[in-house]
């Protein structure tokens, strides 16, 4: 199942930057993981702003859920998820 995933980082402005540099650091490393299996299909910043857009490709909301509750930033996380199925105009036979 495709999964079109926004997430908003909100870090506490108090958050010390050592600290701030090793949970992100943790996250890149998770999400490139991720992304080198086939879960994460696509991963785009949102311009202006600390937010990216994301297609997973996974199982069910099961393992959705596992997988972005274990992202490092995910308690600083606004996270908005919306299944996805193809369309029946597109041309691409690997969408689905």
């Amino acid at each position: 199942m495709l999964f079109h995933v926004t997430m908003k980082v909100n870090l506490p402005p108090d958050m010390p930057k050592d600290q701030a540099a090793a949970i992100k650091a943790e996250e890149k490393a998770y999400a490139q993981e991720l992304q080198k299996i086939g879960k994460w299909r696509h991963l785009w910043r949102v311009a202006g702003s600390y937010e990216n857009v994301s297609i997973f490709d996974v199982k069910d909301n099961t393992e959705l859920q596992g997988l972005i509750s274990e992202l490092p930033l995910f308690p600083y996380m606004e996270i908005r998820v919306s299944p996805l199925c193809r369309h029946p105009s597109s041309i691409r036979n690997d969408d689905s």
